[in-house]
């Protein structure tokens, strides 16, 4: 069992994030929106060429912009394209860049009555945005986005290594509070 915050709304797993079993997954893409290197080109892999073809319609996306696509091959029937940001330091408005793509993506899910997601470690690839900044600002713009809205019912943050696995355990915990009583440690 995985480790779960706010009564099971927040679930923190370590995996490949195309195989999650929710209504959307958030694709740490780039402004061209057309695929790439990482999760983003995992992504534009399992869920096939229709993706492709639905992303070259959007015109691609600014940093801290999301935009919405149907999963097509994927087993979530959303793909949320978020354009994190380049890490230069944190002095070129990083975080909030990064917070948007957060808030937006919680937007697109109450807009679409989209109940379940998850994220990446949106910008900590390529973008180099540092693992345990990133994941402060992605817990502590999911905790406030959660508060008071019903959607999404459950958010997931999907990691890939267990490095960041124990990053995002460390920071979830200090600030969405101690995990759940009942949740495996």
């Amino acid at each position: 069992m995985e480790p779960t915050w706010l009564r099971g709304r927040i679930t923190l797993v370590q995996g490949d994030i195309t195989g999650l079993d929710v209504d959307a997954i958030v694709n740490a893409a780039n402004e061209s929106l057309l695929g790439g290197g990482g999760v983003d080109g995992a992504i534009h892999r399992a869920a096939g060429p229709g993706l492709l073809a639905e992303c070259r319609l959007l015109g691609g996306a600014r940093t801290g912009e999301v935009k919405r696509t149907g999963g097509h091959a994927l087993r979530a029937r959303h793909v949320l394209h978020a354009v994190g940001p380049v890490w230069y330091g944190g002095g070129r408005g990083e975080p909030g860049l990064l917070a948007s793509c957060y808030r937006s993506a919680l937007a697109l899910c109450r807009e679409h009555a989209i109940a379940s997601v998850a994220f990446p470690a949106i910008s900590t690839g390529v973008y180099e945005y540092p693992q345990e900044p990133a994941a402060r600002v992605a817990a502590e713009t999911v905790l406030a986005g959660l508060r008071g809205a019903s959607l999404p019912e459950k958010v997931v943050f999907c990691v890939f290594s267990p490095a960041a696995m124990e990053i995002y355990r460390r920071v979830l915990d200090e600030v969405v509070g101690l995990r759940d009583p009942d949740a495996h440690r």
